[in-house]
């Protein structure tokens, strides 16, 4: 079978392609496994190149229709991960490039699969800022009304109602995995409102200083990568008739605040005798403002009760990127 990965040359994205070549088979179609033939990776552009004969990069736009029907292609026997997106803090400030990129780009997507004339799983990769505004709920659960108060919230909740709907309507089999703050990213911060979470983990573990833009005291729902690489592929393994009719899964997340994170930081520098670079308030209100419309948690029991996993402890999820990214 064949695997499309959208947003492919990005840190998830690459992590999803080596997971789905390590573990070699997805459920197809046809109901049973099938064999990983070819993986293509379709993102704006890339950093590295894949040296495994089943991996192509294919560097284009999501927004032209073209490039996206070109990299699914037309064989029935196809896969989705859509996980293209610009991301929150650049729609807030980009708002017609954000329609295109993650609405117009999404559709694109979601017709490619559509026209594959099957049963395509489609595995959509969603995210908590659909939730915001007084509807809000402490935790939000996959029933809490979708009101979000972003521009990024507002394209994430309109494809998984395309989601749901081409699904229902028998054009591929859809689902979409509801994200929580993916931590810790490697690299240098991006315009994600949600960069911070990443941030105050990541800048400390390498000697320097933080700049944490939101209050001590915000909570917010946070899950490590290697989780959400696994519940992703746990979600397209979900046979379509657990969904019910509601294709949108919450993953399970720890409510975390800058307080914790320093914390944990502190117990885990004793015990492996780090420095620690310092994390330093510089207040950001739009920042604040922003995460203010977001959720403080959320409850993840409907994604566990389909089998996705938990995440580990905080401590343990700190442990993984400095085994992964890290190395001594």
């Amino acid at each position: 079978m064949k695997v499309i990965i959208t947003g492919g040359g990005g840190f998830l994205g690459s992590q999803l392609c080596e997971k789905l070549l390590q573990r070699g088979e997805l459920t197809g179609p046809s109901g049973a496994p099938e064999t990983i033939e070819q993986i293509v990776l379709l993102d704006a552009r890339f950093t590295r190149a894949c040296s495994d004969v089943r991996v192509r990069q294919i560097s284009g736009d999501i927004s032209r229709r073209e490039v996206v029907f070109a990299a699914v292609g037309d064989d029935p026997a196809t896969s989705v991960f859509h996980l293209a997106s610009m991301v929150s803090g650049e729609c807030e400030e980009r708002f017609d490039d954000a329609l295109r990129v993650n609405l117009d780009g999404g559709r694109n997507v979601f017709e490619a699969a559509r026209a594959l004339g099957g049963r395509a799983r489609v595995v959509f990769a969603s995210s908590i800022a659909c939730f915001g505004g007084g509807v809000m709920q402490d935790p939000n659960t996959d029933a809490t009304k979708l009101a979000p108060q972003t521009t990024y919230g507002m394209t994430k909740a309109i494809c998984e109602l395309l989601v749901n709907d081409h699904s229902r309507k028998g054009h591929f089999d859809g689902r979409s995995a509801r994200l929580p703050t993916v931590i810790i990213r490697p690299g240098k911060p991006n315009a994600a409102a949600s960069s911070w979470a990443s941030g105050m983990f990541r800048e400390p573990l390498a000697g320097e200083p933080c700049l944490l833009p939101v209050r001590r005291e915000q909570c917010h729902p946070m899950t490590g990568y290697r989780t959400v690489i696994e519940s992703l592929v746990a979600l397209h393994e979900v046979p379509a008739e657990r969904f019910g009719d509601d294709r949108a899964v919450g993953l399970p997340a720890h409510r975390v605040t800058p307080l914790l994170a320093g914390e944990t930081l502190l117990e885990l520098s004793r015990e492996r005798g780090m420095r620690l670079g310092p994390i330093v308030d510089a207040f950001d209100p739009r920042i604040q403002g922003i995460v203010d419309n977001w959720p403080v948690s959320v409850d993840g029991g409907r994604a566990l009760a389909l089998g996705l996993p938990a995440p580990p402890p905080l401590k343990e999820i700190i442990a993984h990127y400095l085994a992964d990214f890290c190395p001594a």
